[in-house]
């Protein structure tokens, strides 16, 4: 099975990211799972990536942390997406649209 290069979807985790926040505050092992089972294995985002993701989004004011007990007693870090993420995510969905429309332009059809 092919698996996604991080070089190609770079410009797109803060999307995916997003997008799993839009349901519900999460923490990163859960989105790294969701993300794996969403693409079906052909995505794995490594986990410097996804805290690198979280410390820029939340620098750019699309999530915010918190820290709660999870089930087994532990404190884990979890993040809710703002109105400004929110928006950002619909502008790269957007962006996501044209570059796909560009991109299909040069790829060699079966």
């Amino acid at each position: 099975m092919i698996e996604i290069s991080s070089d190609v979807i770079r410009g797109y985790n803060d999307t995916i990211i997003l997008y799993f926040l839009l349901k519900e505050p999460s923490y990163g092992y859960e989105i790294s799972k969701n993300i794996k089972a969403e693409s079906d294995g052909k995505y794995l985002i490594k986990e410097t990536t996804l805290y690198s993701a979280f410390t820029r989004l939340e620098k750019n004011g699309y999530v915010e942390s918190f820290s709660q007990d999870a089930e087994n007693g532990k404190r884990r870090t979890y993040y809710r997406i703002t109105d400004a993420g929110k928006a950002y995510y619909l502008d790269k969905c957007e962006e996501w649209h044209l570059t796909k429309d560009v991109i299909e332009r040069f790829i060699e059809k079966k």
